[in-house]
Parts: C-alpha cells; structure tokens; sequence
C-alpha cells in the first residue's frame, strides 16, 4: 500500500499534503513543516516521498500518514485525491511533483528554487541569495497558512530498537563510556566527501576513538581509514541503516562531516560539529538548521576563485586539484 498510517489517528478539519521526494537531508529540512503545520494549524499532516526516505519519517509525530511514491504518477494521483486533502505544499518543486499537483485538482503552494540565483553564484560568483535558509522559505511556500519559524530546529526520531549499543562494536580500540568522534565520508557526489587522505589525517590527528559513517558505497574507504590508523577507528560504512547511523551520531561527543545528509541529523540531534565546506557554500541556504539553544555549527572553508563550482556537485574536481578539500586546515588536535 502506497499510505502508511502512523501513529495519530485524530484527523482535524484542514488536511495537508506535503511533498518531498528525496534526498535524505531534503526530506529532513521539511520536518519544521510539518511540525508548524500541526502546531499552529491543527492540521491532519501527510506526506508523498519515496520509500527509502519514508524510514526518517517512521516515528515523528507530526507526521499522521506517509505515502510512499511508487506505480505511475496517474495512479498515485489517485490514490492520493481518495484522501481529499485541502491543501499540498509542494517542496520538491520539480517535474514530478507538478504534475502530481495537476493531476490531483486541488489548490497547492510550491517552494521556489532559485536555480537563477543559484547559477550566477556558480557560473559569476555574484551573490544575490537571499540570507534566509532554505527552512524559512519552505515554511514560506505554504502561503496564506503564514507558519512561523518556532526556533526548534530539525527533527529526526530514533526509536529504541534503532539504537546502537557501542559495546557491540567488535575490534574497536574504545573503553567503555569513552567518548568518541562520527566522522562523516559519504556524501552523494564526490566534490562534496572529504577525501581519503584528509579522513585519514583527521583520524591520526584526533585523539579519541573514531567511527566512520557512510553508506554502503563508502565501505572500502572507510576500511582503508581503519587499516591505516588502526584500532581506533571503527568502519561503519554500509553497516547500519540510516537510524543506527543517527543513533551513532546521538552518542558522539562531537560529528566532523561535509555538506551531506547526516550533516543535517546531525543538526537535529542537536550535536556540535565540524562542517567541511568543498564544491557547494553555505551561502546556497543549505547549512546546518540548528535549534536555539543548540551547539553551533563550525564552518571550514577554503577561500578559493572556483568555488562554489556546482550546487550540488561533480564526480571529480572540474579544475583537477581539489584545493577546496585538499588545502583545508583542520583544528583536530583539540580535539
């Protein structure tokens, strides 16, 4: 079945859909939404993602149903117009999305992308963004709702069957109760990692026990950190799902990361962390949405002509030298 009813079951008088489809972070940046919608509004919330970005979503309360993208658009269309919402909040904003919106004949509300401003950044290094975070200009694509920012930052749930035990952990060189570091190496596009070296000299340079998140694609990095540091360091690319993963960062003293998806369940777990800034910049609205109240955000970046070089990213650095990564000064050994 493409709806999943979650855990409230009350439906209140205006009921909304809000979509997202990926990626990890994005979907993320949306749960302010829903949280407002509910708050301030009382609503019935739902939302359209796909399946692999519904698990993030599993055990947040603002949430009331999540249904799951699949079959052709028309039948999920219909699907969804059997639910008779009042209202959609398009935060996707692409192809997909609109026609969604078309084919379901009900009144809609739809973030702007900014793609033009975007561009003159990347292609002109001329920044006409505005200085508002993405969050703020989703909570401003629901229109005549006016949800307001309630300086609660992001919210990520961790069930206690998600949680990892660290002592579980075989052949990593950690007492037990001693703190560590999440050093993050996955990312979707290469430009945006920290790359292999770089992971390996943050790893040396620490002096706590380290475990290396990722997904499944960053494994072999990850055992190549191990390998060459030692026992220290704890590959846990490919091993958890996104939950343990989080579960992970939630027991960290501290997360070391780039502009990536945990970057942002970093954030909404509240934990201080180290952003390493390479082909994107926080200017793009993108940076880490962090609650009042919470630890700040540190923000390492390398002052380069060519940067930001994409919004969102290469398989390899479009000039061949990966200055903006590679000439990175690390504050480590305070840590």
């Amino acid at each position: 079945m493409p709806c999943e009813l979650l855990k409230n079951q009350d439906l209140y008088s205006m009921k909304v859909l809000v979509i997202r489809f990926s990626s990890l972070g994005d979907v993320l940046l949306t749960t302010p939404v829903m949280r407002a919608l509910k708050q301030q509004h009382k609503a019935t919330v739902c939302m359209a993602t796909k399946r692999g970005m519904a698990q993030m979503l599993h055990n947040n309360p603002y949430v009331d149903r999540i249904h799951v993208l699949q079959g052709s658009l028309w039948q999920f269309a219909n699907l969804l117009r059997a639910e008779q919402f009042d209202i959609i909040v398009d935060l996707h904003n692409n192809l997909r999305s609109r026609l969604l919106c078309l084919l379901m004949t009900k009144r809609s509300y739809r973030f702007q992308k900014l793609n033009f401003l975007k561009w003159l950044l990347v292609r002109f290094k001329t920044n006409r963004m505005p200085p508002t975070h993405v969050v703020d200009r989703y909570l401003a694509a629901a229109g005549p709702l006016k949800l307001t920012n309630d300086k609660q930052g992001l919210n990520f749930y961790i069930s206690p069957d998600q949680k990892i035990d660290l002592n579980s952990l075989n052949g990593w060189n950690r007492q037990h109760g001693e703190p560590f570091l999440a050093l993050v190496a996955g990312a979707a596009h290469a430009t945006k990692r920290i790359p292999l070296p770089k992971l390996i000299e943050i790893a040396q340079q620490v002096s706590k026990p380290v475990v290396i998140l990722g997904g499944p694609d960053d494994a072999h990095i990850g055992q190549l950190v191990a390998e060459t540091v030692g026992d220290k360091v704890f590959n846990a690319c490919g091993k958890f799902s996104i939950a343990g993963s989080a579960s992970i960062i939630e027991q960290a003293l501290c997360v070391i990361t780039s502009d990536t998806g945990l970057m942002h369940v970093a954030a909404a777990l509240h934990k201080p962390m180290y952003v390493v800034w390479g082909n994107t910049v926080p200017a793009f609205g993108m940076y880490p949405f962090i609650a009042a109240g919470a630890p700040p955000a540190t923000h390492l970046e390398v002052d380069l002509p060519c940067r930001p070089c994409s919004k969102i990213g290469f398989d390899a650095c479009p000039k061949g030298h990966f200055d903006c990564m590679m000439k990175q000064y690390y504050p480590w050994q305070t840590l």
